[in-house]
């Protein structure tokens, strides 16, 4: 079943490493920090009792590095149904110490014992059938579902009262445990995929041993059926297995959220030996995802429909191990500078991809959030070859984002992928997620550290001549300043090309007054960055490079020079002629 990742919350800076250490064995969980006292943050708050309950109000589980009372007294309120708390942990500043608080019944004791292992700390875990029966009946471990929990209360005193307790079906956590078990006893634990009557004195676990193997487009309904009919417990379906070329369905994805299970797939080489047997498609994915097991072949349910199987293990599945997971591709825009340009989408999506491919200095700009990645380093020039590239590898199941300065779909990588997509579409990318996420672009970013020198109409143009004969960009220009815009100009000069922006200038000197307003920003968000106004009959190719984006200003543009020295461009949002 899916979990939401849990969310780390500090209070000063001392409580970082801490917390690097926690997010070791929790890859995926977001450090929170309060704003003004803590710096390497995913996210900063400035409000520790609404960022706290809005977490926990999501279902977040919560490790707060700071004292158990403050925990206590902000969620205080919050507490209405334990059924539904996640879970709630106070961690010592220095790792000493780590009391699991709330969510006894959603794994809160197992979490508090992978961070005290990280931390090298025993947990102060205080749930009597724990530490008695060295096991969590309330919260089976990650592939066991129990069935009754209104029943466990009173069961679980029975058993601390003396009472013994016969174990039906197989379960390691369970039989490893202390329980006192007994063929005897007048409690019983079962442990089915089937579905059965529940009774106070025995309480029934679900193992996720169910595949369902699905082969074309069927709906909810018929699966749900089908599994009615074999008398089968749906929250031990296990997850929703198919071909990679049914990735995309959204059949599949309906069925997968209605068993709230994730979603696995095969390659046609994968499949090839059962499908040379005469299986139909979804036995021979069902065989695939079981290992051909004699024992599992004779559980393999026969199925009313040809395109669904279905199949039993003979232990939980882990689906993480078995087929790809649908291949994922993140677009994203990094913003022109560091962390703090990134969306909060962006840094989500950061965290949890598996691959970034990009141009080098624009995935150093990542920083700490590349950490665990695979790189794919490619020149700025090879835009077409690193979006092939990052395809190919979402086609194998990875989760890929391709990394863009600014906006990703402003002069950017995003026009590249689905430029890539066109001219080619392999059919092994029609499987692939595609997912653009935006970012501050350089010219928002200029014009937002000077004024508003963009207030009004304006226009993106890109003065490098390689995509694009310079004929049709002197054309734009021309255009541009007939239409009386400002300008945003990008790429204005290299290393290589630099006649292109003065060229640019004599253009608009032919319709713009020489005093125009122009906004020279380099660097924009890093270190070394400069924002400063020119005129534009000085606009010449040493005040820039490629790092530099400028904004010129239209006829309506006015410069403010305030007493204090500093400058600010607008231009105004009512037009004069």
């Amino acid at each position: 079943m899916t979990k939401m990742a849990p969310a780390i919350v500090i209070l000063g800076q001392n409580s970082v490493s801490v917390a690097r250490k926690i997010i070791s064995v929790l890859p995926g969980a977001t450090l929170y920090g309060l704003a003004g006292r803590t710096s390497g943050v995913d996210v900063s708050f400035t409000n520790f009792g609404d960022t706290l309950r809005e977490l926990f109000a999501q279902g977040t589980p919560l490790i707060g590095i700071c004292a158990t009372g403050i925990l206590i007294r902000t969620l205080a309120p919050m507490l209405a149904n334990k059924k539904q708390e996640p879970p709630v942990l106070a961690v010592a500043e220095d790792g000493s110490a780590v009391v699991p608080l709330l969510g006894g019944l959603s794994g809160v004791n197992d979490l508090a014992r992978r961070i005290a292992e990280s931390l090298h700390v025993k947990p102060a875990i205080t749930t009597t059938g724990d530490i008695r029966f060295h096991t969590a009946l309330l919260s089976p471990p990650p592939g066991y579902y129990l069935a009754n929990p209104d029943d466990a209360k009173k069961f679980i005193s029975d058993l601390l009262a003396g009472a013994q307790v016969k174990l039906e079906g197989t379960a390691p956590w369970l039989s490893n445990s202390q329980l006192p078990i007994d063929p005897k006893g007048n409690l019983t634990i079962q442990i089915t995929e089937r579905l059965v009557t529940l009774t106070p004195n025995c309480l029934v676990y679900h193992p996720a041993t169910i595949a369902i193997a699905v082969s074309d487009t069927v709906d909810v309904a018929l699966v749900q059926q089908l599994l009615t009919d074999a008398e089968l417990a749906p929250a031990s379906v296990a997850g929703i297995f198919a071909p990679i070329t049914m990735a995309a369905n959204p059949a599949i994805k309906a069925i997968a959220q209605a068993f709230n299970v994730p979603t696995r797939f095969f390659t046609p080489n994968q499949l090839k030996s059962f499908l040379s047997q005469g299986y139909s498609p979804a036995q021979a994915i069902a065989y695939t995802v079981t290992s051909a097991s004699p024992t599992l072949r004779s559980a393999a349910i026969a199925s009313t429909s040809p395109h669904v199987a279905i199949a039993i293990a003979p232990a939980p599945i882990d689906p993480s191990t078995i087929g790809q997971p649908q291949g994922r591709l993140a677009i994203i825009g990094t913003g022109p500078g560091g962390s703090q340009w990134m969306s909060p989408e962006v840094k989500e999506i950061l965290k949890s991809v598996t691959d970034l491919v990009g141009y080098k200095t624009y995935l150093d700009l990542v920083g700490s959030l590349a950490d665990g990645k695979q790189r794919h380093e490619s020149d700025n020039r090879q835009e077409i070859s690193r979006a092939t590239m990052a395809l190919d590898l979402a086609a194998t199941g990875r989760y890929v984002a391709v990394v863009s300065s600014g906006d990703p779909g402003i002069y950017a990588m995003a026009a590249a992928v689905f430029e890539v997509c066109d001219r080619h579409n392999k059919p092994e990318w029609e499987s692939i997620e595609i997912h653009v996420a935006p970012g501050i672009s350089a010219m928002q970013a200029a014009s937002a550290a000077i004024g508003a020198p963009l207030g009004h109409d304006f226009c993106a143009i890109s003065l490098s001549d390689i995509l694009k004969p310079w004929s049709i960009i002197a054309q734009r220009i021309a255009a541009a300043a007939q239409a009386d815009l400002a300008i945003a100009f990008y790429n204005p000069v290299s290393q290589e090309r630099t006649w292109q922006l003065s060229e640019a200038r004599n253009i608009l000197l032919q319709y713009r007054n020489p005093d125009t307003p122009v906004v020279v920003a380099r660097n924009l968000g890093r270190p070394g960055q400069m924002v400063k106004v020119i005129k534009l009959n000085e606009l010449i190719p040493e005040v820039a490079d490629m790092r530099t984006v400028i904004l010129v200003g239209s006829t309506q543009t006015r410069t403010i020079l305030r007493r204090n020295g500093e400058i600010f461009v607008y231009t105004p949002r009512r037009y004069t002629e």
